[in-house]
């Protein structure tokens, strides 16, 4: 039994909206870390230039990862207000 305020469809949708969120931010963060490991294996560079270009694709990916995952749960929690 639902005593809450959400149905069932509800709760489903959610669900499916944070796994989506959750892979689109892993896929978008691969795809901006990607580079920097492709840099680092085709140009042959020292180890602490090796390192900080590593960690900068690794910080610029985590970022664009965590800001596709908040910008589509929050279009979601608007358009479930709205009553999309």
């Amino acid at each position: 039994m639902d005593q809450g305020r959400e149905s069932r469809w509800e709760k489903d949708a959610m669900t499916v909206e944070i796994a989506f969120a959750l892979v689109t931010a892993g896929a978008l963060a691969l795809a901006v870390f990607a580079p920097a490991v492709v840099f680092t294996l085709a140009l042959p560079v020292s180890g602490s230039v090796r390192h900080g270009v590593l960690v900068g694709g690794a910080v610029l990916g985590a970022a664009a990862g965590l800001w596709r995952l908040v910008r589509v749960l929050l279009r979601f929690d608007t358009q479930r207000r709205q009553g999309h």
